[in-house]
């Protein structure tokens, strides 16, 4: 009979996922069961991971990734017996006996690394957005379920009660069906002016190549890139749109039960030649479901943009949040304050002695380590997480081309009426970096 490994344990944890109960009843994993972890990225939200996953007393962290050495020294003195690594594909190499990742690095690393991690059976947890692009977003969906893995996207506040307040008002049908959505981020994410043309020197122990990582080669310009700069370049980030759109479109996403958009407009002007741009607003419009009018159109906002307002006066006295959403329903309207720890607010004398139905957060992050150790399900695993990242990166896409339909075809990967917007759905990669399967 073959010995009964940890890492069989696990594993065998993992394909019950699909029937939670069954693999309680028969074989659940011990409570001293542990979870060999590596982290990538080892500070900013790297480190707010790392710490956030090992909570849990079944995750031991025995390696960390980073590029700069400067950002080591919290991961050093945390966890002393953690081994540290500059390259991540080395990490992945040497440590044979891992079950769980988190990848929360720049975006243009995001997919590369999962995918790596994945190839070899590895549970993952990425940060948002997902992916860099739109086929990265497919790709990651795919094999996360030809694998059976468990997989959770970092948008921690979907767990939080006021998201969840939010599905459950809309597809109990108390504003009736969604007429349109309205969504905006009061952040700028972006630059307007030209790259710097100037060579700076690479500081002692930041690998610049390897921070690169799939991108191509360009000559480092201090402050530009490393450290958070990163989110405003077209090559490196995603802008606003692709950060914030992630959170706060996550609970409109998954209220609608929509999927792919039909068509994605966007009507301010688009980025320069290296950097996303400040302001930005986009039309989505999907088919209908059955919590939605046919079509339902959803806009987004950011930087110094705001919805029109005729949608602003929908919500009374009530101040309009730095970010959030409007939800306009045939039969009320909902707006929810981004992140505000408050209940949305649903709008109108008819609601005045409505109760809030009873509903809890939980924990994002131990909810992906419970379910690898075989107790129940992450509630954005990339089989939803992924269409949600595609849906928020076409719209990054389309600011590229403004005031200009443009018809998706999810199926296909393609636009159906642009090629020129078809070459920025994939990317290629940096010789040395290639991802296997993207």
């Amino acid at each position: 009979m073959p010995r009964l490994t940890r890492r069989t344990v696990l594993k065998t944890a993992t394909t019950a996922c699909a029937a939670p109960f069954v693999w309680r009843l028969h074989a659940h994993a011990a409570p001293s069961e542990t979870i060999l972890h590596a982290g990538f990225g080892a500070d900013g939200m790297a480190w707010s991971d790392i710490n956030a996953l090992t909570a849990s007393q079944h995750v031991q962290l025995v390696a960390v990734a980073e590029v700069d050495e400067a950002r080591v020294a919290k991961v050093k003195d945390k966890f002393p017996q953690c081994r540290i690594y500059t390259d991540y594909r080395e990490l992945l190499d040497k440590e044979k006996n891992l079950d769980a990742v988190n990848v929360s690095t720049p975006d243009h690393m995001h997919a590369p690394i999962a995918l790596r991690a994945m190839n070899r059976g590895l549970h993952v947890y990425v940060q948002k957005p997902l992916t860099h692009t739109v086929h990265e977003a497919r790709r990651l969906t795919e094999v996360a379920a030809a694998k059976k893995l468990v997989t959770q996207m970092g948008i921690q506040v979907h767990s939080a009660r006021p998201h969840k307040l939010i599905v459950q008002l809309i597809q109990d049908g108390v504003i009736g069906r969604v007429k349109e959505v309205h969504s905006w981020s009061g952040k700028s994410w972006g630059d307007k002016a030209p790259k710097p043309q100037r060579t700076d020197p690479v500081p002692a122990g930041f690998h610049w190549d390897l921070w690169l990582g799939v991108a191509r080669e360009r000559p480092f310009i201090k402050g530009y890139y490393h450290p958070g700069q990163w989110r405003k370049r077209l090559d490196f980030g995603t802008g606003t749109f692709g950060d914030m759109g992630c959170h706060i479109l996550d609970p409109v996403f998954g209220a609608l039960g929509v999927t792919h958009p039909q068509l994605i407009r966007s009507e301010l002007p688009g980025p320069n030649d290296y950097n996303w741009s400040l302001d930005v607003q986009v039309k989505y419009v999907f088919p209908g479901t059955k919590y939605t009018t046919d079509p339902v159109t959803l806009t987004w906002y950011n930087g110094s943009v705001r919805p029109p307002q005729e949608i602003v006066q929908t919500i009374g006295s009530h101040p309009l949040d730095s970010q959030g959403s409007i939800i306009v329903g045939t039969e009320g309207v909902l707006y929810s304050p981004y992140n505000s720890g408050r209940d949305p607010i649903l709008i109108g004398d008819k609601f005045r002695d409505f109760r809030m139905p009873a509903v809890k957060s939980d924990n994002h992050y131990l909810q992906w380590v419970e379910a690898i150790r075989g107790h129940g399900q992450p509630s954005t695993p990339f089989r939803y997480s992924g269409p949600l990242t595609e849906m928020v990166l076409l719209g990054c896409l389309a600011t590229r081309f403004p005031q200009t339909d443009l018809k998706w075809d999810a199926a296909t990967l393609r636009f159906t009426n642009h090629d020129q917007a078809n070459a920025f759905v994939r990317k290629d990669y940096r010789r040395g970096f290639e991802a296997e399967g993207l």
